[in-house]
């Protein structure tokens, strides 16, 4: 054999040690669970073909999340603008649904994410004020609709009085 120092001597006992562990092996009766190239690639395509269910559920519960965000968004501004067509339709000179629109405008903007041009449509009545808005994107649609009586409460409170007294 070589000399002392020259190498051999642990390429000689990797060698020894490698052949008692396939001898080993051997008496178990198969490799041990979890070994390399025990598998043989079969999570990887295992992975490949549930990565994209994985992903689409993702992006569908994002795209669910942002549909309802805008969904609340556009409601509360519709029943907001409904409050203020009936505070404003008890004055004297009433009120107009261009404004009530424009009010609706500015409460709108910038806040949603998937439905961004939302659009109202305004009807003042002598007993309620309904603001329908609706909002489309691809095969999205979206409609709520938010009503407000026009209420008097001074009547109603001169008419408290009479009766107390």
């Amino acid at each position: 054999m070589g000399q002392k120092g020259d190498g051999s001597e642990v390429g000689d006992r990797e060698k020894k040690y490698r052949e008692k562990r396939r001898e080993r092996a051997q008496k178990e009766g198969a490799q041990k669970e979890g070994a390399p190239g025990e598998w043989g690639g079969s999570l990887t395509v295992e992975a490949a073909l549930l990565m994209p269910l994985v992903g689409l559920l993702l992006v569908s519960s994002i795209l669910l999340f942002f549909y309802f965000h805008d969904k609340n968004i556009i409601s509360s501004c519709a029943y907001e603008t409904a409050v203020i067509g009936s505070t404003k339709a008890r004055e004297k000179d009433g009120v107009d649904a261009s404004l009530l629109d424009q009010a609706f405008q500015e409460r709108m903007q910038g806040k949603c994410i998937f439905f961004p041009g939302a659009r109202a449509d305004i009807r003042v009545g002598d007993e309620e004020v309904t603001v329908t808005a609706s909002a489309a994107r691809g095969y999205f649609r979206l409609q709520v609709v938010q009503r407000a009586a026009v209420t008097e409460p001074e009547d109603h409170i001169r008419r408290m009085r009479r009766i107390i007294r």
